[in-house]
Parts: C-alpha cells; sequence; structure tokens
C-alpha cells in the first residue's frame, strides 16, 4: 500500500522533468499548489529551487530511488521522455506506482504518435499509427497511463505536443551552417507550439481537463517544413535554407532528421480551444518569431555600452 503524505495547505505537485517547459510552468503554479521537482541531477537543485519549487533527487530509471516519494502529490505533470531504446516506456511505469490513487496527472505526449498523414487535417479521433521508435514508445505510455487512470480512479489528460519552439529554441544554427531542406514536391506540413503557450496549456490542463482525455497541443499555424525554416531564415536576415528532393537530401542529413521529414501532418486544435479555453499568447508561428527577434534586439541593446558625451 502506498504511504499517504499528511495533507496540509495548498496541494502538492510533482513535476517531473522540469526542464525548459517545466520552469517555464513554475510561475503559474506556484500560487496553486506546493510544488516540488524532480531531477536525477543534484546541480540543479539550486537551479529549482530558486525557480519557486522544492527539489527532490531520484531517477525515473531506478524504481529504487523513487520509493520515499510514494503518496508525495495527488497532482502530477509528466514531461519526461522515454529511454531511448526499447519499446515499453519503464520511467512511467516506475512513476505511477508512487503516485496516490484519485491522482491527477498531465502527461506530456507527442503528435508523433499519428505517424505519416499525408498532410491531412484532423483532430483528437483520429487513430494512433505510429511509425518510428519515439512514437511506439509514446503510445506505450499512454496505454499505461489510461490503464493506471481507470485502475486508480485518477484522471488523466494527455497531451499531444508537436515542435515546441522559442526564441532560443530556433533553428539558426541549423540556418546558418546551410543544411538543407525538402524541395516543394517533396515538402512535409509540420505542427508548432511557443513554449510560454505550452506551459500555459499545461496549467489549464491541470484544473479543466475531462477524465481520460486526449488534446493537441498545437497552435493555429500552417506551414510546411520549409516555409518554417524560410520564416525564421527571413526574420532574422539569415539565408534561406536550400531545397533538395528528398532523394538527395537523404544523403546529407541523419536518419533522425531525416524521420522527422518524412510525417506530414495538418492537426487541428479545437479541443483546446473549446473545453481548456486556451488563448495563445502566440497563436502563429510568425508571431512567435516575431516576438523572438524583437526581445533578441531588446537584449543587445540592454547589453551594449552607451558612450557618454564629452
Amino acid at each position: 500500500m502506498k504511504k499517504q503524505f499528511k495533507k496540509w495547505g495548498r496541494p502538492r505537485l510533482l513535476i517531473v522533468g522540469c526542464g525548459d517547459v517545466g520552469l517555464r510552468l513554475l510561475p503559474l503554479l506556484r500560487a496553486s499548489f506546493r510544488v516540488y521537482a524532480l531531477t536525477s541531477q543534484p546541480a540543479r537543485c539550486a537551479e529549482l529551487r530558486a525557480a519557486g519549487a522544492i527539489p527532490l533527487v531520484a531517477n525515473l530509471d531506478n524504481a529504487a530511488s523513487l520509493a520515499r516519494l510514494s503518496g508525495l502529490a495527488s497532482y502530477c505533470v509528466h514531461l519526461a521522455p522515454p529511454r531511448s531504446e526499447g519499446v515499453k516506456d519503464q520511467r512511467t511505469q516506475n512513476l505511477t506506482a508512487i503516485l496516490p490513487d484519485k491522482s491527477r496527472l498531465v502527461y506530456i505526449s507527442t503528435t508523433g504518435v499519428y505517424g505519416d498523414c499525408g498532410g491531412a487535417s484532423f483532430d483528437e479521433t483520429r487513430p494512433v499509427k505510429p511509425q518510428n521508435a519515439r512514437a511506439i514508445r509514446r503510445v506505450a505510455a499512454e496505454e499505461h497511463l489510461r490503464r493506471w487512470a481507470r485502475q486508480s480512479h485518477s484522471r488523466l489528460a494527455i497531451l499531444r505536443v508537436p515542435g515546441i519552439y522559442a526564441a532560443d529554441r530556433l533553428p539558426i544554427e541549423r540556418l546558418q551552417k546551410g543544411t538543407p531542406a525538402l524541395a516543394d514536391a517533396d515538402d512535409v506540413y509540420t505542427n508548432h507550439i511557443h513554449a510560454d503557450d505550452l506551459a500555459q496549456l499545461i496549467k489549464l490542463a491541470l484544473f479543466r481537463a475531462l477524465p481520460q482525455r486526449v488534446y493537441n497541443a498545437v497552435d493555429d499555424s500552417d506551414l510546411t517544413m520549409a516555409a518554417y525554416f524560410d520564416l525564421v531564415a527571413d526574420t532574422f536576415a539569415l539565408p534561406r535554407p536550400p531545397r533538395l528532393p528528398r532523394n538527395e537530401l537523404a544523403q546529407q542529413v541523419s536518419p533522425m532528421l531525416l524521420s522527422f521529414m518524412s510525417e506530414s501532418r495538418r492537426i487541428q486544435n479545437r479541443r483546446i480551444t473549446s473545453e481548456l479555453g486556451m488563448r495563445f499568447q502566440y497563436p502563429t508561428v510568425a508571431e512567435g518569431v516575431a516576438a523572438a527577434v524583437a526581445a533578441t534586439v531588446a537584449a543587445t541593446f540592454a547589453t551594449t555600452p552607451t558612450t557618454k558625451s564629452p
């Protein structure tokens, strides 16, 4: 039987995988929760504490290290990815083993679970069809979480997330290197969400998500991958990437990058706007990238020494 911690004050929330998005989420939750952040790196404790979380050192790959946290928090945001091998997600199984019954959990999955959809437009009712090992592991995690939620009478929300971008998460280095993009005839549709919008969406899902509900966590953009690269290049005054047919591009990029360039999806987001009341700070990538370049310019001026008149 899981140990139950005595309840007092604000409800406890555990963030698992508290990286960039988790740090953006923390300011949105500190007033409502006593927030704990799980990390396997003791060196990150000071950073997490400064951001307003109580750091806990444990490792999702080591179930024994999690045992002392059993029953600690009845709210959980699960941002940690599966390991990079296998077809299951043991990390997620280790996590649910320490959560009390009647918990509320938001899981950050991926739109990759849909596989290649040939550029079709669709919503959350489309069946999953993972076509690479990463997506197969995510589907396994989703399936495990559904079983856990039913058995523990918990509330689960699954956010299927596409490419996350922000001012410091843009393909600037790729553009500077001149890495090619696909020619128009072979190009794929991609989906996006700004990291700040994702953090806001996670908060809404914690409070408003329907039980055992899947949500596509995508913005309103409708872009091909090469158009996205061109947009960033134009905004930052960089050369647009050269375009190549798929067979030529395959000889110049890594297999992992090529796999991302082999799946085409146009994902709808009506469920997050109608059910969760999501209002985007950056409804499209164009607005998010424009804000990023404005922030870059402002930061440059702020750090540039001024000269005084004689």
